[in-house]
């Protein structure tokens, strides 16, 4: 069983060479900016700041490594889509991830993050389809659930089914209140164990 609590921040690269990282399994989340992907990932690991949360969009800026129980690496991405961007870290930003992709052999899961309060943007709809090209294992986190009542969580699931058509699995989840954060521990397991089987 994973102790998830018993996480490590390895570092902040723009490519996973710069560091003296292991072999180890690499399990990426990533999203448009303010998503919510820091709060997530500190209410998956149990800790509150671990993952720094900023409430001003493109905070993140490089891929932030996590040694999670030297079992795999959680990986931060930087959220795509913020405007402010300037044009010359804009053209960084794509080179990092195109090589973070292509050239990494121990990417075992994309974790997709959506806000469960809008629909997919178009920055949503050019990285599904960069990953269907590619074929890259890829399962749906809608954040933010808490703030869904039933009638509109159920426009929200009902949205994603039209969308994709039942192929890639989704969670619903809240870093507020906790909400399925334990479905997403079961379903990192079970991708980490399919490794191995």
């Amino acid at each position: 069983m994973i102790n998830f609590q018993n996480t490590l921040f390895v570092g902040s690269f723009t490519n996973k060479n710069e560091g003296a990282i292991e072999a180890l399994p690499e399990i990426i989340f990533i999203g448009r900016s303010n998503v919510g992907k820091s709060s997530l990932i500190n209410a998956i690991i149990n800790r509150k700041n671990l993952a720094y949360t900023s409430k001003k969009p493109g905070f993140t800026k490089l891929l932030n490594y996590y040694n999670v129980d030297d079992t795999f690496y959680l990986v931060d991405a930087p959220g795509y889509g913020f405007a402010k961007r300037e044009k010359d870290l804009s053209a960084s930003f794509a080179t990092m991830m195109n090589n973070y992709f292509n050239k990494n052999t121990n990417l075992s899961m994309i974790y997709l993050l959506i806000d469960s309060r809008r629909t997919l943007s178009a920055d949503d709809e050019a990285f599904l389809d960069f990953v269907s090209h590619h074929k890259f294992p890829l399962t749906l986190i809608f954040t933010k659930s808490d703030k869904l009542n039933q009638s509109m969580r159920a426009k929200a699931l009902n949205f994603y089914k039209k969308t994709f058509k039942g192929e890639v699995k989704a969670i619903f989840t809240s870093s507020h209140n906790k909400e399925n954060i334990s479905k997403v521990h079961e379903h990192i397991s079970d991708t980490l164990k399919n490794l191995k089987a």
